[in-house]
């Protein structure tokens, strides 16, 4: 089983530590530790997909921390480490549950050794007055390859035998339970003794003679215009996007729902702010994160439907409905959701999913801006959210002017889409702009947010009692007819509440003081 952690280091060159490492604040003692030899293969993708996100992806041997270890950058200096177990490799060489984690950012590329490195380790554990250890400096001296040929054997070697050998010498400090001053502090008395900060920022990198990031993101404007914000909004979901892909690819509860859920988020944002983009790539990406939130809907429709109907059984009195109703429920939409979430997780193994992550990651990076781009955030926002406040309630409007039944039902549905826009709109375009302004976008936001909620359950009620007909012409089901009326009758009541309280929460909507320039 996979063990994780968050590491925050800084990397350092020179020639030695310095003799008094407890000039730094709260260091007690100074204790150094045996020394260690490392054996460590990096795998990558052949053009470095991992390595350009500094992401790394070793098998090391040797040492008290031997296994596999995936690291995954959080900001600047910390980074997620996942571990596992030497034995856990799988066919391939990197275990399954690894592979999964980066399969976002490899997009189809196999993963195979790019460098071999041997470490020679001495490390120096700082204490404060009670023992407890606050960080960790290690001396590495290493001698690395790049791998030229095929996979490393048991003792991990993979560099070719025309790979020529290349060494350095670096320090490492690690915070251990120390507090994030204490870098700064360490900071200090390190660079005294002349060592620098090294521009390395991995081993791997530096093997390979520097990381191959791609171009850097551009810049959206300056900060407080509509290009900054909106971008940021923009470039936040496409890593949570990035990140929830590892977690449908596992089966994690509630993943697909996440993930359909940002992709409607980066949907919405660019459609509402679609007069900042160049709209041909603005409507590209929109038609590819549709496709991409109908092949995980499926999924969520059965996992909804589910959960809906399981739940109000409890309505119906034992002795009026089957004893076997509850597990036939349960196991058909079990059934229907992992039959849904196989065919979602092989179209996230597709082409078209793959192109679709390119483009959003081009898009982010250097977004097609237009000239209004650099207008003022505050005036933009509030324009926009207007906009999105009209769009919703003409929308909610025409509904509750039709007459009952399918009709009603389907402009229902519509304004409720309108209504989940404004409110992604708001939350994701808060940030950025000053607290007035953000203020008035997480209020318009919250109620956007209860008017979707309902118009929700309403559009769930219309599904479920379109499923309880299906279900009651099935001959499995007709022994629970009674059951199934019962529940199409509490479905039928339950439209009926959220469409009673629509008036007040149109009202609400509709308030024009929310969306005033700050």
């Amino acid at each position: 089983m996979a063990t994780t952690h968050v590491e925050t280091e800084r990397k350092y060159d020179g020639p030695a530590l310095p003799e008094r490492l407890d000039r730094a604040p709260g260091v007690a003692a100074v204790e150094r530790g045996e020394r260690q030899d490392l054996d460590a293969v990096y795998y990558d993708t052949p053009d470095l997909r991992l390595l350009r996100r500094r992401i790394t992806l070793r098998r090391r041997s040797g040492g008290g921390d031997a296994g596999w270890h995936l690291k995954l950058p959080m900001d600047a200096e910390a980074r997620r480490e996942v571990a596992l177990p030497l034995e856990a490799a799988g066919p391939d060489g990197v275990p399954q549950e690894l592979a999964l984690l980066v399969a976002a950012y490899a997009r189809g590329a196999g993963l195979g050794p790019v460098a071999h490195l041997c470490t020679h380790r001495a490390e120096t554990v700082l204490r404060d007055d009670r023992g407890e250890a606050l960080a960790r400096i290690t001396e590495d001296r290493v001698t690395a390859r790049v791998c030229t040929d095929g996979p490393p054997g048991a003792a991990g070697d993979g560099a070719g035998p025309d790979a020529e050998p290349i060494g350095w010498t670096e320090f490492e400090v690690e915070l251990d339970h120390g507090p994030a001053a204490l870098l700064d502090a360490l900071d200090e008395v390190l660079t005294d003794a002349g060592l620098v900060r090294s521009p390395w920022p991995s081993k791997l990198a530096r093997v390979l003679g520097g990381e191959p990031a791609p171009t850097a993101p551009a810049e959206p404007g300056p900060p407080g215009s509509a290009g900054a914000v909106v971008t940021a909004g923009l470039r936040a979901r496409v890593g949570e996007l990035l990140v929830l892909d590892a977690a449908v690819r596992r089966g994690e509860p509630d993943s697909v729902h996440r993930m359909r859920v940002t992709a409607r988020r980066l949907r919405s944002l660019l459609r509402a702010h679609r007069r900042l983009f160049d709209r041909r790539r603005t409507q590209a990406l929109s038609d590819g994160l549709r496709w991409l939130g109908r092949l995980l809907g499926r999924a969520r429709d059965q996992e909804v439907l589910g959960e809906l109907l399981v739940e109000h059984l409890d309505a119906v009195p034992a002795r009026l409905r089957g004893a076997a109703l509850r597990g036939r429920l349960t196991e058909r939409y079990a059934r229907g959701y992992r039959a849904a979430w196989r065919e979602a997780v092989s179209g996230l193994d597709g082409a078209r999913y793959h192109a679709l992550l390119d483009e959003l990651d081009a898009f982010a990076a250097r977004p097609p801006l237009r000239r209004r781009a650099g207008r003022d955030a505050r005036a933009y926002l509030a324009a926009t959210l207007r906009r999105e406040q009209r769009r919703t309630t003409k929308r909610l409007d025409r509904a509750l002017r039709a007459e009952p039944g399918p009709p009603r039902d389907r402009a229902l549905h519509r304004a409720r889409k309108a209504a989940k826009r404004a409110r992604y709109t708001a939350e994701d375009t808060r940030t950025g702009v000053r607290r007035r302004a953000a203020k008035r976008a997480e209020t318009f936001a919250a109620r956007m947010k209860r008017l979707h909620k309902v118009l929700g359950a309403h559009q769930d009620s219309v599904v479920a009692r379109q499923e309880l007909a299906v279900l009651a012409e099935d001959p499995a089901g007709r022994a629970d007819g009674f059951a199934l009326g019962v529940l199409h009758e509490r479905q039928r009541q339950a439209a009926a509440v959220a469409a009673a309280r629509l008036p007040e929460l149109r009202r609400r909507a509709g308030r024009r003081k929310l969306s005033r320039p700050a």
